[in-house]
């Protein structure tokens, strides 16, 4: 009876994840439908100008993309290097006393709140890339926002793809070893080709969670929608909007307000079909030991 008290217990609260991903689609559904209903689905995945505040409003949502999209572009140039490279050190090379002190130092910084990132980038980041090598740089910029998104990043990517390297067998490591091959011959051309889904889903589980970013963009970035992919300019984010215009006073039910949850099912979207491309990824190259 204690047993199967406990199994319930157990199923509830693992059924309680879903329930909320429900229940928070749901709600984006339904609110976003009232937006669709006034604003033709092509026009608003196709336009390029959003002014959903303005006297003349517009809803295309191809500003807040390209930001979105650069940003986690940017954040990605930076945290797949530096990421794995960190992987393969502690997977491969490092003694367990040193392993033992990197590990905590990664989860340390990706347990520091965000709008501290934030105010990093816009406070440090920028203004060394402006005294350094780009003296022309505006105050706000994707590119400050998108390194910064990066270095935020890189605990998940280091993380996820150690875990890939370790889970390759022993055996290979040892074969390439006795044929004469070097550690470093061995990490790069037995082990990384072996765990190669595992590091593949862990670069795409980190753009999720790059697209996904709110505070860096919001304060670093800027929150002018502008259409371009040139990282030097500011640019708003889909996430940087909806912390904007959620702040404001708007009707309930006006379609600026339904804009909040059209582009938060966008951003749901997005990071539905990278998640799914992660683990497609994982089924496809995932190789049987």
């Amino acid at each position: 009876m204690r047993e199967k008290l406990i199994e319930t217990a157990l199923f509830f609260c693992a059924a309680s994840s879903v329930f909320v991903t429900l229940g928070i689609v749901g709600v984006l559904v339904v609110e976003s439908f009232g937006f669709f209903l006034q604003v033709p689905f092509l026009a608003f995945i196709t336009g390029t100008v959003w002014t959903p505040l303005f006297d003349n409003p517009q809803y295309g949502i191809l500003p807040l993309l390209t930001g979105t999209l650069t940003s986690t572009l940017v954040g990605l140039c930076v945290a797949a290097p530096i990421g794995l490279t960190t992987a393969i050190y502690l997977s491969e090379f490092a003694s367990t006393r040193t392993r033992e002190i990197i590990k905590p130092i990664l989860e340390l910084l990706s347990g520091v709140p965000t709008v501290v990132f934030g105010f990093f980038a816009l406070l440090f980041v920028t203004p060394l890339l402006q005294k350094t090598i780009l003296p022309d740089l505006p105050g706000f910029n994707i590119l400050s926002a998108g390194i910064v998104i990066g270095i935020m990043i890189i605990p998940y990517v280091a993380s996820l793809s150690e875990d890939a390297l370790r889970a390759v067998p022993n055996g290979l490591r040892d074969g390439s070893l006795a044929m004469g091959a070097t550690r470093l011959e061995t990490a790069l051309r037995v082990i990384l080709p072996a765990a190669i889904s595992g590091v593949a889903a862990a670069f795409v589980l980190g753009i999720s969670r790059a697209v996904g970013e709110t505070m860096v963009v919001a304060i670093a970035a800027g929150t002018q929608p502008n259409l371009t992919f040139d990282p030097m300019q500011p640019a708003a984010t889909i996430t940087a909007y909806i912390v904007q215009v959620a702040l404001g006073d708007l009707p309930h039910g006006s379609i600026a307000y339904q804009t909040i949850f059209a582009a938060g099912l966008t951003l749901l979207v997005i990071t539905l079909v990278f998640n799914i491309f992660a683990f497609w990824l994982r089924a496809k190259f995932r190789e049987e030991y």
